[in-house]
C-alpha cells in the first residue's frame, strides 16, 4: 500500500521528469533554456527559456489528461508566476528589454508535451 509520502514522491519525479522533458522539447524548437527551477522569496518558475526576442517563463503542469492539467493553473498561481518573474528580471537585468511572454506546458504520461504560447498575459493576473 502506498503511503502519502511514497505518492508524493512519486508526483515530485514525475514533475521532474515533465520538467526535463519540457526544457528539451523547446531546446528542439530553436528555445534557449535559461533558467530550470527558479525560486524566489514570491514564487517558483519552472523554466524561463528564450528565443529571439522573446523571454518565456514556463509552467510545466503533468497530470493525468491535459483538460485537468490545463486547469491547474489557477489566478492565484499565475499571481505568483508573475512576481516571481519580476524577481527573476531584476535580478538578471540583461533580460528586461526582451518580450515576457507565459506559457503553458501539459505534459501527460506517454505523450510528446504541449505548449500554449501565451497562455496569459501579466495583466491577467
Amino acid at each position: 500500500m502506498n503511503t502519502g509520502r511514497q505518492r508524493r514522491h512519486r508526483a515530485w519525479r514525475f514533475g521532474r521528469f515533465a520538467e526535463s522533458l519540457c526544457a528539451w522539447h523547446l531546446r528542439l524548437r530553436g528555445y534557449r533554456v535559461v533558467a530550470r527551477s527558479f525560486r524566489s522569496a514570491v514564487g517558483e518558475i519552472d523554466i524561463v527559456a528564450r528565443r529571439g526576442s522573446v523571454l518565456a517563463v514556463v509552467e510545466v503542469k503533468g497530470r493525468g489528461d491535459l483538460a485537468a492539467a490545463a486547469e491547474s493553473v489557477g489566478r492565484r498561481q499565475r499571481r505568483r508566476i508573475a512576481r516571481a518573474t519580476e524577481a527573476f528580471v531584476k535580478a538578471r537585468p540583461g533580460y528586461a528589454g526582451l518580450d515576457l511572454r507565459f506559457d503553458v506546458m501539459l505534459v501527460r504520461p506517454w505523450r510528446l508535451p504541449r505548449h500554449l504560447t501565451g497562455a496569459w498575459r501579466a495583466d491577467d493576473r
